[in-house]
């Protein structure tokens, strides 16, 4: 077994020590042929750990151990409400440890570290609120058309898929692992969960906390790894009963076909475009700030960015002006200065990537008025950038970016606003600027997205569904829509 890695510095913060291994059936230990990555700091550019990369005889591995956990192991006698338990006590692990996690996912992803404080509160509300379902997950009672002269009465129950594979990203690494977590958990299934390779830290501490809190050897399992080694291993695991995955369309579009094999359920939460839609009777110095923060937050990297800031004409000018000046005024830097209002992208080729797109966005004729550079320091920073007009058909106004770059366009009625912002690929979240609560629901009605926010955003709410349409995913995570995505329906009709 490896030894724990050593402390290291970052700008005069101590990160916390992490065990860099995998944890498969309750065991910490190394990849089977010795492989590791190497993770570093986005916002200095600096060493901060080898990770052991899971291989396909790990995976294997891990996917056994889940499904002997399934299939008669002590997780699956718990009774519901045990399950519930086991939960609480993670979320209460989680709360107790919420600095060192967010020091550890600041370190690791490069934001700065109020972000994921506040995404740690959020985390531990995820599992009490599916810790509370566990015991709670019911089925219908039914009286069939009677059969051959006979009554008949029926009932539904929901009973758990198997062993759920979950594949995380990069961008809200925690967060995001919450949600599949919690209620895949609380339907009963076991998990084997892969953890982005650029932001394993977090994670590894988070497989630590299950451990601490009892939950059966196997229940849960951890196997960093490359996407093309260990992802792909497990969506091809004849014995992984669903994938969850949270990326790329391009990947997800990969994930479903594969899975198509051997009929795996999946949900896949993809790419985003977001439209912001602002109305003329909006105040603009009022509600810049929250533009702003609906795609500058996590450094543009969200798939609900609502980077696409549509805006009636007679207040185009004023939002332009207002945006242009708040990106000047983003302080960036190290995550742990709490001047930081923005960090780094993940890595060089994020920042090469949002880079090109700013070259592209130029050459297609929209008005650079903020940003687009990179700044002279280590890291891999990309200065907050604001673009004006050029079209909504051009690269920045249809593709994803994923970085602080938004792109502000003109309409003249709410016809052609509900059109612009339906004119993507992508639908997985809309955000709506109005005082006129009538107009507010109109438009929110009329626009193709998972989720719509009048005045206002913030992270999805563990009470609601979450997902998107057209390519911006299939399936829903978080609410009861949580708990129906990791479970099948069974009917059992009784002749009297």
């Amino acid at each position: 077994m490896s030894s724990v890695a050593s402390p290291l510095v970052i700008g005069g913060v101590e990160i916390p020590t992490v065990r860099p291994q995998l944890f498969i059936a309750g065991q910490w230990r190394d990849a089977s042929d010795g492989s590791t990555f190497e993770v570093l700091a986005p916002a200095s550019e600096e060493h901060l750990a080898h990770v052991a990369a899971a291989t396909e005889a790990d995976v294997d591995a891990a996917v056994s151990a889940a499904r002997a956990q399934f299939d008669g192991g002590e997780w699956s006698r718990l009774a519901p409400f045990e399950r519930g338990l086991l939960l609480f006590r993670l979320a209460d692990l989680i709360e107790r440890d919420a600095k060192l996690l967010a020091t550890l996912e600041a370190a690791d992803v490069g934001r700065p570290i109020f972000e994921p404080t506040y995404d740690m509160t959020v985390v531990v509300d995820v599992f009490r609120h599916f810790g509370g379902w566990a015991d709670k997950i019911d089925g219908r009672w039914l009286s069939p058309q009677p059969a051959f002269g006979h009554d008949r009465r029926a009932y539904t129950v929901r009973e758990a898929l198997g062993v759920v594979g979950a594949i995380t990203p990069w961008n809200l690494p925690t967060l995001i692992a919450a949600w599949k977590l919690a209620p895949a958990l609380a339907a009963g299934n076991t998990v084997v969960l892969k953890p982005a390779e650029d932001a394993t830290l977090s994670i590894l501490h988070l497989a630590r906390l299950i451990e601490e809190a009892g939950f059966p050897p196997g229940s849960v399992n951890v196997v960093p790894g490359l996407g093309k080694v260990a992802g792909s291993a497990i969506v091809k695991h004849a014995g992984v009963d669903k994938v969850s995955f949270t990326g790329s369309t391009a990947v997800g579009r990969e994930i479903s076909l594969q899975a198509a094999g051997d009929f795996k359920r999946v949900t896949l939460e993809l790419g985003g475009k977001s439209p912001q839609l602002v109305f003329a009777d909006s105040n603009v110095d009022e509600i810049v700030p929250g533009i702003a923060a609906g795609f500058f937050a996590n450094q543009g990297q969200t798939c609900a960015a609502g980077s696409r800031i549509l805006v009636a004409r007679e207040k185009y000018d004023d939002v332009v002006a207002g945006l242009a000046a708040v990106a000047r005024s983003i302080r960036l830097g190290d995550p742990f200065d709490p001047e930081t209002q923005m960090g780094a992208l993940v890595n060089a080729r994020q920042r090469e990537r949002v880079l090109d797109f700013v070259a592209r966005g130029q050459a297609d004729g929209a008005e650079l008025v903020a940003g687009g550079g990179r700044p002279d320091r280590a890291g891999f920073f990309v200065e907050p950038t604001i673009f004006a007009g050029g079209g909504s058909k051009t690269s920045i106004a249809q593709e994803e970016i994923f970085g602080p770059v938004g792109l502000v366009l003109p309409f003249d009625s709410v016809d052609e606003a509900v059109a612009m912002a339906n004119d993507t690929r992508y639908g997985l979240a809309a955000y709506v600027w109005t005082r006129d609560i009538s107009l507010a629901h109109q438009v929110a009605a009329r626009v193709k997205a998972g989720a719509v926010y009048i005045n206002g955003g913030g992270a999805p709410d563990a009470r609601l569904p979450w997902g998107g349409t057209k390519a911006s995913g299939v399936g829903r995570e978080l609410g009861f829509a949580g708990i129906e995505a990791n479970t099948e329906e069974k009917s059992v009709t009784l002749t009297l």
